[in-house]
This record gives C-alpha cells, sequence and structure tokens, in this order.
C-alpha cells in the first residue's frame, strides 16, 4: 500500500507513523509514503500556495493551479483513491477503513491548510472528502496520520495476532469494547472478575457481551441503535 502525501510540511512524516507496529510495518516495506511538498509547484518565487477567497471573508483559500499541478505530478496509475480532510466530509470510521484496504492499494491524500481549499479541484479530480471527527485541526497533516494508521494495521502481518486480534476491537464488535484486565489478578486491592479466572469460555463471552453492551450504552448509544437494539 502506499500513500502518495500533498503538503506544505513534508517533513511531519512520517511523524508518528515511526513508531509501533506501523514503524515496523514502513521498515519492512509492507506500505509507503511519499510525502509531495506543494509549494515546489508555487508559481513565483515566495513558494505562494494560497490567495484570498473571492466574495470576502477571512481566511485563504489554496490555489487551484498551483494543488492542481502537485496532483499531476503523481503518475495517473499511482494516484489511487484521492481523499481531501475536511470537517465536511463523511466521518471516518472502522467500516470504512476495512472497505479502503479491501478495495484499494494507492491513496492520494491532500492536507489542507488555511481555510480550505479551491472547490473546483474538488470536481475535477473527483475527490472524497473525509473528516475524522466534529473538530477543526489547523491542517490535514494529523488527519493523513491517523488515516494512514488505521489502513496500515488491517493490512495482513502487521498487527501481532493477525485477524483475530483486529476484529475483537470497539467498533468491530458492533459496539465498544468489553474492559480488559491482565497480571496480576490482585492489583491494588482490585481484583480481576471471577468469570475471567473461570477457564469457562461461553460464561466469559457472555460476561464481555453484556460489558460491551453496557459501555455502549453509556457512553454511545447511537452505536446500538444502529443494530435495532
Amino acid at each position: 500500500m502506499n500513500f502518495n502525501i500533498l503538503t506544505i510540511f513534508p517533513e511531519m512524516f512520517p511523524g508518528t507513523l515511526s513508531g509501533g507496529v506501523v514503524g515496523r510495518a514502513l521498515e519492512n516495506k509492507i506500505w509507503s509514503f511519499n510525502a509531495i511538498n506543494i509549494r515546489d509547484f508555487a508559481a513565483d518565487n515566495y513558494g505562494s500556495v494560497d490567495d484570498s477567497q473571492f466574495g470576502g471573508g477571512a481566511g485563504q483559500v489554496m490555489l487551484p493551479d498551483v494543488l492542481g499541478s502537485a496532483i499531476d505530478s503523481i503518475p495517473h496509475k499511482k494516484r489511487g483513491k484521492i481523499v481531501y480532510f475536511s470537517p465536511r466530509g463523511v466521518v471516518w470510521n472502522q467500516s470504512l477503513a476495512r472497505e479502503f484496504v479491501k478495495n484499494s492499494s494507492d491513496f492520494t491524500l491532500i492536507c489542507g491548510r488555511y481555510e480550505g481549499i479551491d472547490e473546483r479541484i474538488i470536481e475535477e479530480y473527483d475527490i472524497m472528502e473525509i473528516s475524522i471527527g466534529d473538530y477543526i485541526l489547523s491542517g490535514g497533516e494529523i488527519a493523513a496520520q491517523v488515516f494512514i494508521d488505521s489502513l496500515v494495521r488491517l493490512m495482513d502481518n502487521v498487527v501481532h495476532g493477525g485477524l483475530e486480534t483486529t476484529v475483537n476491537e470497539s467498533f468491530e464488535i458492533g459496539g465498544l469494547e468489553w474492559p480488559l484486565y491482565t497480571r496480576p489478578s490482585v492489583w491494588r486491592g482490585r481484583n480481576v472478575p471471577e468469570v475471567l479466572l473461570s477457564g469457562h469460555h461461553g460464561n466469559i463471552e457472555r460476561w464481555r457481551k453484556q460489558k460491551s453492551d453496557e459501555i455502549t450504552k453509556e457512553r454511545r448509544p447511537e452505536l446500538l441503535k444502529k443494530q435495532g437494539k
């Protein structure tokens, strides 16, 4: 899997992606990235990539001719799905992550800055807008790292334990994950629930399901509504 990352801060990559299982996968060439500096395609000596918006208003807009040239520098067959990180985009979730991993191996990620990018870029390249949550970031670089991490960890030979590890997690199980425990069985007077020490797999599974439903109902009830519960 390869990611073309269009940004004015290429030094921000790989960033957090250089550590942990995703970092090891990068070292092992399971995935790769190409950080492209948008300023390299500026038409003036100042490296200008933005200008004031038509119609007035606060905030600069990234120039379509500069950003278009940056996109065009990527061979068409290597662009894959083009994604722009935007608060107005489709909210990113685990289901979409699995769909993307299954159907695509190349991605071009646009990390916007300022107020955003010219709408004509989105129309010209049939770009998919994605949001990682209902809040505003100063740029798309952090969102791009979140996006990449969520995809790479689903690839074969990345997460220890493989498929079983990635399917028994929050959102994969239809709700939030149950409480987790490890050794020692007693810590500061707090005991691990007896059912988890019983060795009775049926009871353990029922306990986990019950706890998952309780936590989901308390913290993210809309997830249960999607399941008709």
